[in-house]
């Protein structure tokens, strides 16, 4: 029950963080947006361990872990804000919806899972299509589209590495002690970055993009990041992945009614396709066992 409730969770989250990301950082800029967001979930995070009288472990495969936790929260997370500034909010979703089919290739690889059945597959048959087919709607809005997809490639592949070498390190690490390790690894990266590329303070900053800033650092960060890592614990690699068979469509019926993004039938067919793919991830195996027992 508590898995399924992590699950749903994590879902919603999901569906929204891409629309609070695109606000959070158009008028303060994706670096200070990003790195904001992070200091809030740090100081979040360090006051839960707090209360709850929980260390962080020290040891040679926590440590290991942390680093890995990182790769996403500073390396997938800083690509992401910076694609959101040019394609619309549902598009992240739409193409992270890849991260199952790049995760089931890594695990086989690393993990040695069994991922690369014919189900398998034919679901990157579809999956291409359908990033081929947002590839085309990116072009109609010009070249900046482009960029911002390929951003969230890098970002979903930079994501679905962190997962599989953390089951891979299998370091026994709460997902609350996961999070914050790897938050306090990532936070001088960010400010850092920010110092030398942006180094100022926003002059306008809209009730909108304070909002997302605040809702990401304390909600989608500290209970986002330790819901995943706590399924990541309990689940295979693959099935974590598959969160986001869901989210790609609310995030882009979500960017459409509040944000007043694009919903044209280019993006409607290769969110489908994609949305194809991972029913085949996830599905098409199975079947054919079944109807081998039957």
């Amino acid at each position: 029950m508590r898995i399924c409730l992590a699950y749903i969770s994590v879902v919603l989250l999901w569906s929204t963080t891409p629309l609070a990301i695109k606000w959070s950082g158009e008028e303060a800029g994706f670096l200070f947006g990003v790195t904001a967001r992070m200091a809030i979930g740090a100081i979040c995070l360090l006051i839960v361990l707090a209360v709850m009288r929980q260390g962080l472990a020290w040891h040679y495969k926590a440590r290991l872990t942390y680093l890995a936790v990182s790769v996403q929260i500073y390396g997938a997370m800083l690509a992401v804000y910076w694609a959101a500034q040019f394609i619309p909010s549902g598009w992240i979703s739409v193409i992270s919806g890849l991260s199952p089919l790049m995760t089931a290739l890594l695990a086989a690889i690393w993990l040695k899972e069994r991922s690369l059945t014919p189900g398998k597959l034919l679901s990157y048959i579809f999956g291409i299509g359908g990033l081929i087919t947002m590839f085309g709607s990116a072009l109609q809005l010009g070249h900046d589209a482009v960029i911002g997809i390929a951003g969230v490639l890098v970002s979903t592949l930079l994501q679905s590495i962190s997962s599989v070498w953390v089951k891979h390190i299998n370091g026994n690490v709460p997902a609350l002690s996961q999070v914050a390790g790897g938050l306090l690894l990532s936070l001088p990266a960010y400010l850092l970055t920010w110092a030398s590329v942006e180094g100022h303070w926003p002059t306008v900053l809209s009730p909108s993009g304070l909002a997302a800033i605040i809702y990401l650092g304390v909600i989608a960060t500290t209970a986002g990041f330790t819901l995943y890592y706590y399924l990541l614990i309990h689940l295979a690699a693959t099935r974590v992945a598959l969160v986001t068979l869901i989210s790609p469509a609310l995030a882009l019926l979500l960017g459409h009614a509040v944000n007043n993004e694009p919903l044209t039938l280019k993006i409607i067919t290769g969110t489908l396709l994609i949305l194809t793919a991972l029913i085949f991830h996830v599905f098409f195996d199975r079947f054919i066992r079944l109807k081998a027992r039957a």
